[in-house]
């Protein structure tokens, strides 16, 4: 037993270790400069790649109760996008999260345009004209609209909108062609995300997943990391599905319509820079003389799970879990019913963590107690190991005989350990990946539950809460291995400084409920003892 328990702490520092180090690098990596390049051409635009920067003209102010969006008149992209509810830090709610920009390391716009068999279509290339330089979502409005406009050389005429939504991370964007000429028009619509990266690395890699994804009904959800998209270019037929890009807490997806049929691709430019979007290959036509509306959407915001399920089928899926979405799914679901009733984070954690010692109260139950009654049988092992000295294999053979006369399970006590374990990885994933514990306040000193505590009161609480549980166990008898039991709680603190203070008040509270559930059986055994 001994042996086992000293492995599994081990196991669990190992974990811990290697959590810790993801925790540090997904906190604040230096990335490397990321030199500009130029906009996505690839299988869309007019003009072959060249180095160049990503040109400026006229930039456009849209602003809603959500967002501050920032548009160029060149291409008419969509090349920054601040998140009003998002503040960078907890300490900084005046600064709104840059999920966009065009500039920097990490560059990341949207662009989308019509193409087809005619040579004056507008594309991201082309410059269009704006009427003013802001727009806001006026009080008792639910939609903005900011309109560009160009003619083409054959004199049809082109309104690229962009409507916006009150509380919405929904982006509609709108072709209006008044097509002037005498032929009938054509033309195909495209939307793609061009995005620069550079990897961070790391020995013990658990980082989240900043990259590209798709959607479809036939294969559903995929992840394209960006070393994936310059290794082997995505091009694939579909009919509805989506394209992303994903980020830690954040999401841009275009999404064509259900029944619409299109083409996913993905490419890699100098710089670099990758792009991930998507074509239709059903043309819009529009008679000579006519005016036709060319019509896409786009999300751009956080991966809150609420507002993700009230999109196209497969968007809450971005909010990824990996292998442990068994637990941590249903942990979220039952954090966020929790929280909808007391409306605080760091409470549900509470909650959260009575309601999982209460389920596995039978089990551990039974742990303790043989804890308990190993903890009795002390002096007599004590006993077996002053009689037979270094003869490691009739020592064992003595405590066996031991167990068995006692009808004690030797390894009972590891349940645990075994049941904390995933429970706690789990717990991990949902602080990391879950938007809603961004930033989100317990009490006091603790205003971020996704971030360390600054005092670290709790990291030291929950290592003397896990010393007290140790003391509380039976020692082994291996002088060695009492050692490395007693410094455990030690380690444990010194990595539990730097993690969430969501995680670290999980452990803490665990803690607590264990020390009271095995003093109380301790006491019983003990009376039963005597």
């Amino acid at each position: 037993m001994d042996n086992l328990r000293v492995v599994l702490y081990i196991a669990l520092v190992l974990i811990v270790m290697q959590i810790w180090v993801a925790w540090q690098e997904e906190k604040g990596a230096p990335r490397a400069p990321v030199t500009t390049a130029p906009p996505a051409a690839s299988a869309l635009a007019p003009s072959p790649r060249a180095p160049e920067t990503v040109a400026r003209a006229q930039r456009i102010e849209a602003v809603t109760d959500l967002v501050r969006a920032v548009i160029d008149t060149q291409g008419g992209d969509l090349r920054g996008l601040y998140l009003l509810k998002h503040p960078v830090a907890a300490d900084k709610p005046e600064q709104p999260f840059p999920l966009m920009s065009d500039s920097g390391a990490e560059l990341y716009i949207a662009q989308s345009g019509l193409i087809g068999h005619e040579a004056q279509l507008p594309t991201h290339k082309t410059r269009y004209r704006a009427e003013q330089a802001r727009y806001t979502l006026a009080a008792g409005k639910n939609e903005l609209r900011v309109p560009l406009t160009w003619q083409a050389p054959d004199g049809a005429r082109y309104t690229k909108t962009y409507v916006f939504h009150r509380d919405s991370y929904v982006v509609g964007v709108e072709f209006t062609v008044a097509n002037t000429t005498r032929r009938e028009w054509n033309g195909y619509f495209y939307g793609q995300f061009v995005r620069a990266h550079a990897e961070a690395g790391g020995m013990f890699a658990l980082p989240t997943f900043t990259g590209g994804a798709i959607y479809t009904p036939e294969d559903k959800y995929q992840k394209l990391p960006f070393s994936d998209m310059a290794s082997k270019p995505l091009k694939r037929e579909v009919s509805g599905g989506w394209v992303a890009v994903l980020q830690h807490y954040f999401v841009g997806a275009w999404m064509p319509g259900a029944q619409e049929r299109s083409q996913f691709y993905t490419d890699v430019q100098e710089g670099p820079r990758y792009v991930i979007g998507y074509k239709t290959l059903a043309p819009q036509r529009i008679g000579p003389g006519q005016t036709g509306i060319v019509r896409a959407s786009m999300y751009a915001g956080p991966k809150e799970q609420k507002r993700l399920k009230q999109l196209v089928a497969g968007m809450d899926l971005t909010v990824d879990y990996g292998w442990l979405t068994v637990l941590s799914a249903p942990l979220f679901w039952l954090l966020d019913r929790i929280h909808g009733f007391i409306g605080n984070w760091g409470w549900a954690i509470v909650l959260v963590t009575f309601l999982i010692k209460l389920a596995f109260y039978p089990l551990s139950a039974a742990s303790y107690k043989s804890m308990a009654q190993m903890k009795k049988l002390q002096p007599r092992l004590l006993a077996l190991k002053e009689r037979y000295g270094d003869d490691k294999q009739k020592l064992n053979q003595a405590m066996m005989e031991l167990y068995k006369t006692e009808k004690i399970n030797p390894l009972g006590g590891c349940l645990p350990i075994l049941i904390q374990i995933p429970v706690f990885l789990a717990l991990y994933w949902v602080l990391l990946e879950s938007v809603e514990m961004r930033q989100a306040p317990w009490i006091l000193w603790i205003k971020d539950l996704s971030a360390q505590d600054p005092y670290y009161v709790l990291p030291v609480v929950m290592g003397a809460t896990m010393y007290l549980q140790m003391l509380l166990n039976p020692q082994p008898v291996d002088p060695i291995q009492k050692k490395v039991f007693m410094f455990m709680p030690l380690f444990m603190m010194v990595f539990f400084l730097f993690f969430p203070s969501g995680l670290v008040l999980y452990w803490t509270v665990n803690n607590v409920l264990s020390i009271a559930q095995q003093w109380q059986i301790n006491r019983t055994i003990g009376a039963a003892y005597k």
